[in-house]
């Protein structure tokens, strides 16, 4: 678990601690509240969509055929709630696009009496831990500007004064060239704003670090991995408040990292349990789990369904949206898709079809 959250990434240690040093940005959070997200009612459609990973092209085009943008992607689906379950970034190149756009819907969708709920994902908070492992070039070249080439040398300087020191003081040689090479290897131009923005005070990392976990709408929970029987009893409410504390208080000890609720494999942000368990098996167990957070469904991502698809578990129960819409590599034969729910009838859109969802065991629920 601890090597999940393997901080050095591609950061030497010293060049990191200077960087950290330098790279507070004190701009304000925007986005929506995230009160009030565990007990939604509405007799206005919700549409989810899954793991975005940086396609910007498949998330813009999923909306459109949904209904909710248009082609100059502004808000079009009125009073209809979007639901995004998380994982916008790493992998692919073009997440902070998706991130902008997310944002400006959220405000667009308000004023027209609709809502739109991105929630956090696994990839969310390993952004947020300083675990960069799977950014990809794009990401960072994302965040270039003219003044680049003068940021990132006045971080060098700081960090080669403080190797050069910390060399005379130990006695131990010290190639200063070498060093300079591989600094410039691991810090391309974008990199060091790119942290800003994600630091705990960056426009970025204050708008993700309140994200809620969790959201229900109608008695169907949304979220990005699954709920356990570990944090089940914590229901909705509680397990929103316990990553928010989690994320407020980062950064954390490496060592203590794999303590926290948010990065333990049963915790709500990398739980497989209802996309992988025995149906048979694990039904009464998912029952009680249903009953614990009073919800009547999950819908999840975080477990991509390829090739890409809406599946549907335990009778309709448990719905997994991740298509592995990014494709390529990471997601060989992934599509985009959606979730349209409509009081009991879920639909599932795809950019060339719609397809309805059987689910029923909620149907057998709705008619007691």
């Amino acid at each position: 678990m601890a090597s999940r959250f393997d901080t050095h990434a591609r950061l030497s240690l010293t060049a990191a601690l200077v960087c950290l040093a330098v790279c507070a940005s004190p701009t304000r959070a925007s986005g929506q509240a995230t009160a009030s997200v565990c007990d939604i009612t509405t007799t206005e459609r919700v549409v989810a969509v899954g793991d975005v990973h940086g396609a910007y092209a498949s998330f813009v085009a999923i909306l459109r055929a949904a209904g909710l943008i248009d082609t100059r992607d502004r808000w079009v689906g009125g009073r209809a709630i979007l639901v995004q379950t998380g994982d916008v970034l790493d992998r692919g190149d073009d997440s902070r696009r998706v991130l902008d756009l997310l944002r400006r819907l959220e405000r667009d969708a308000a004023r027209a009496g609709g809502r739109v709920l991105p929630l956090l994902g696994n990839h969310e908070l390993m952004r947020v831990l300083g675990d960069w492992r799977y950014v990809s070039a794009g990401e960072v070249r994302a965040f270039r500007n003219a003044d680049s080439d003068m940021l990132r040398e006045a971080v060098y300087m700081n960090a080669v004064a403080a190797v050069r020191d910390r060399a005379a003081e130990t006695k131990m040689p010290f190639d200063e060239r070498a060093y300079r090479e591989q600094f410039l290897k691991e810090i391309p131009l974008g990199f060091i704003e790119m942290r800003q923005a994600f630091d705990v005070k960056g426009d970025y990392g204050a708008w993700v670090r309140a994200r809620p976990t969790m959201a229900v709408v109608n008695g169907i929970a949304y979220l990005h991995g699954g709920i356990s029987d570990k944090v089940a009893s914590l229901g909705c409410a509680g397990i929103n408040a316990a990553v928010a504390k989690e994320l407020a208080a980062i950064p954390v000890p490496v060592e203590r990292v794999p303590e926290l609720l948010s990065a333990g494999e049963d915790g709500p942000l990398w739980y497989r349990g209802l996309a992988q368990e025995p149906e048979e098996a694990f039904a009464p167990r998912l029952a009680a789990i249903l009953e614990q957070t009073r919800a009547k469904a999950f819908v999840i991502g975080h477990t991509p369904t390829l090739p890409g698809r809406i599946v549907t578990r335990f009778g309709g129960r448990v719905v997994q949206i991740d298509g592995g819409m990014l494709g390529g590599e990471f997601f060989p034969k992934g599509v985009p898709v959606a979730l349209e729910v409509r009081g009991t009838e879920m639909t599932a859109i795809y950019l060339d079809r719609r397809e309805r969802v059987e689910t029923p065991a909620l149907s057998v629920a709705a008619s007691r």
